[in-house]
C-alpha cells in the first residue's frame, strides 16, 4: 500500500451560538497522512502543512466532513434473502410461529449462504460500517452449515473490515445435541457464545444461562444473548446472568441483545439493574424496532449512567421483516426522532450508538481521529456530523482500513 496525504479533510472540533441562539459546529480543514500499513501517521492543520514534496498519492477531500466509520453490533448475515429475489413476509402471532416459520425454510436457504451473506455485508460496507457482529443460526435443522457459508463470505472483506461470528442457537439451547453443534462451531470459526431467552425459549432460565456461561468459560470467549423475554421474566434473566458474571469474573465480557424488559419495569427496578449491569461493564445492544416505542430499553438512562450502549441494523429483507435498510446512521435518525431530539448537539451526541462509543466531539477540542490507530473514515458533504444523522446522505467515500470505497447510491 502506497503512503497517502489526504489535504482539506474537514473535522469538527466544537460548537458555537449563531445569532439565533442556535448551536452551530465550528470546522476546521486538516491534512491527514497515511502510512504504508494503513495507520495514522500525522494529522496537520492545513495553515501547518509543508508544501515541500511528499513521496506518495495526494488527495484533495475539498472540505467533506470526516466521520468514524460505523460498527453494527447486532446482524444476522445468515438469514436474508438478498440474491434470491422479492419474498414477502408470512404473518405470525409469537416469537415461537416466527421460529418454526424460519425452521421449514432453513434447509432451502442454506446452500445460498456465503451469497446472501456477501450481498448483505456489500450493502453495509458501502454506507460505511467496517465491523460486523453477526448472529449465525446453530440449530439441528442445518448443523453448521450456515457457518459455513457466513465463514466464507467473511473472508473476501478481511481486509476492509472485522467481524464478530456468533454461534447462536436460534431455535433453543437446551435441545438434545445442541451441546455438541455449539461446540463445534466454537472450534470451527465461531467467536462467541450466543443464548436466546433463556425462560421463553428454553423454559429453564438457571439451567439456559449457566450453559452458556460453561460454553464461554470452556472455550474463553466473549457472550451475547438475546433477550425478547418482557417483563419479570426478562429482568429476572437480567440479573440471573449478572450473578453468572459476577460469579466468574465475566466483567466487560458480555452483552443482552434487545433487553426489552429494562423498559417494562418500575424506575427502582430498573435503576438497580442498570447500576447492575454498568458495574459489570455489560453491553446492551439494541436494534430500535420500528413501531415500537416501548419496545427498547432505556437508552438514554443507561447511557447517562455511563453504560454501553450500541445498534445494530438486525436481520433485513428477511422471514422476520419484508423491509430493508443496511443503514446504521438511519437507526441513529429513527432513535433521534422516537425520542425527541431535535438539537445540533442532541442529534450528534447520539452517533456513538453507531461507532461502538467514538465520538466526534473531543474535550480538547481536537479532531476525533488519532496517530497510530487504522484509517478508517466516512467522508460526506455534510456540514456536520448531526446533519449526517438528519438528511442521511447516501454518497458516502470511504476510507477502510486504507482502501478507497468510492460512492455508490445503494438501491
Amino acid at each position: 500500500m502506497k503512503k497517502q496525504r489526504l489535504d482539506n479533510v474537514a473535522f469538527e472540533l466544537t460548537h458555537k451560538q449563531d445569532e439565533f441562539g442556535l448551536m452551530q459546529p465550528i470546522t476546521d480543514l486538516f491534512s491527514v497522512v497515511v502510512d504504508e500499513k494503513a495507520e495514522i501517521e500525522s494529522i496537520t492543520p492545513m495553515s501547518l502543512v509543508d508544501k515541500q514534496e511528499f513521496v506518495g498519492d495526494i488527495r484533495d477531500m475539498k472540505g467533506l466532513l470526516a466521520t468514524p466509520t460505523l460498527k453494527d453490533m447486532h446482524n444476522h448475515l445468515d438469514k436474508t434473502y438478498m440474491t434470491l429475489g422479492w419474498r414477502g413476509t408470512l404473518p405470525v402471532g409469537s416469537l415461537k410461529e416466527r421460529l418454526a416459520a424460519e425452521a421449514n425454510e432453513l434447509p432451502l436457504l442454506a446452500a445460498s449462504t456465503k451469497d446472501r451473506a456477501s450481498k448483505m455485508i456489500d450493502s453495509m460496507m458501502r454506507r460505511g460500517v467496517n465491523h460486523i457482529r453477526t448472529h449465525v443460526n446453530i440449530d439441528p435443522y442445518i448443523g453448521l452449515k450456515n457457518l459455513e457459508g457466513v465463514l466464507e463470505a467473511v473472508d473476501k472483506y478481511q481486509d476492509k473490515m472485522t467481524f464478530d461470528i456468533i454461534a447462536f442457537p436460534q431455535h433453543g439451547l437446551l435441545r438434545d445435541g445442541m451441546d455438541q453443534l455449539m461446540r463445534e462451531a466454537l472450534r470451527n470459526g465461531a467467536t462467541m457464545v450466543g443464548g436466546l431467552d433463556p425462560g421463553g425459549i428454553d423454559n429453564a432460565v438457571e439451567k439456559s444461562l449457566y450453559e452458556v456461561m460453561n460454553l464461554a468459560t470452556a472455550f474463553d470467549k466473549d457472550v451475547d444473548i438475546h433477550l425478547h423475554d418482557r417483563g419479570h421474566l426478562g429482568t429476572y434473566t437480567y440479573s440471573t446472568w449478572l450473578d453468572l458474571v459476577e460469579e466468574n469474573n465475566y466483567q466487560g465480557r458480555s452483552a443482552i441483545s434487545h433487553g426489552f424488559s429494562l423498559g417494562d419495569v418500575t424506575e427502582p427496578e430498573q435503576d438497580e439493574l442498570i447500576t447492575r449491569i454498568v458495574e459489570n461493564k455489560m453491553s446492551i445492544m439494541s436494534t430500535i424496532p420500528y413501531g415500537q416505542k416501548k419496545a427498547f430499553p432505556p437508552i438514554d438512562k443507561i447511557r447517562a449512567a455511563s453504560g454501553e450502549v450500541y445498534l445494530g441494523c438486525d436481520g433485513f429483507f428477511d422471514s422476520w421483516s419484508s423491509y430493508v435498510s443496511s443503514d446504521l446512521i438511519e437507526k441513529v435518525n429513527n432513535y433521534c426522532q422516537l425520542t425527541g431530539k431535535i438539537t445540533e448537539m442532541g442529534i450528534s451526541d447520539t452517533i456513538d450508538l453507531v461507532t461502538r462509543g467514538r465520538k466526534v466531539y473531543q474535550k480538547d477540542q481536537s479532531p476525533w481521529l488519532k496517530v497510530g490507530e487504522k484509517a478508517n473514515i466516512i467522508f460526506t458533504e455534510s456540514a456536520s456530523t448531526a446533519e449526517l444523522i438528519a438528511r442521511l446522505p447516501q454518497k458516502r467515500t470511504l476510507l477502510l482500513n486504507g482502501h478507497w470505497v468510492e460512492p455508490v447510491i445503494i438501491k
